[in-house]
């Protein structure tokens, strides 16, 4: 007989299940537990557009998303010729990575707790980033944020962005599961 092995849960997958379902359904009055808010997905984007001619940008930013992700990234391609961008349909033109499962709940633990203090002048996340679907989008300007990077792969700078895919009802129940796990949005001023 064979036996499984169970992996364990990632933290915040963890205190979801066992704490927040229950406290969001309760102080957003939600009559189900299916109401409650989900993260379903974290994408992460890198753009190449300028860097379209340059194959040392592409293989930087493919070693970035895979020491910060664990995946391999998937490379983008344009859909359409713009021919003011010098840009022909099928040129790669950036990365993307998709997070899901314990995976995207450990990536949203470290960018979290380590990522968004190291930032440079931080005093939060806009709470206006918000989609009308609910979903969270943050970009960043300096890959070198990560702790998985290192000095020699920060030669050529390049930004990312960071959406958090969320099913809610409306964005202020996507923020609520975002505070719950922690994201620092800033605070309003009157």
């Amino acid at each position: 007989m064979a036996k499984t092995m169970t992996v364990p849960k990632a933290r915040l997958q963890q205190l979801y299940q066992d704490q927040y379902v229950a406290e969001l359904q309760k102080d957003l009055k939600l009559d189900n537990v299916n109401e409650v808010p989900k993260l379903q997905k974290i994408v992460l984007n890198i753009g190449l557009g300028k860097a379209k001619d340059d194959k040392r940008a592409m293989e930087v930013a493919t070693t970035t998303l895979t020491k910060i992700t664990g995946q391999k990234p998937v490379q983008t391609t344009a859909r359409v010729s713009i021919a003011s961008f010098k840009l022909r349909e099928g040129n790669k033109i950036g990365l993307k990575v998709t997070l899901r499962g314990q995976r995207m709940y450990e990536f949203l633990d470290r960018f979290v707790n380590i990522v968004l203090p190291r930032l440079r002048d931080f005093h939060g996340v806009s709470s206006k980033a918000f989609d009308r679907q609910g979903n969270y989008s943050i970009g960043l300007n300096d890959q070198t944020v990560f702790p998985e990077i290192s000095f020699e792969d920060s030669s050529l700078t390049h930004g990312l962005q960071v959406v958090c895919v969320i099913d809610a009802k409306d964005p202020a129940h996507s923020k609520a599961l975002l505070e719950k796990f922690g994201m620092p949005f800033e605070k309003e001023q009157k």
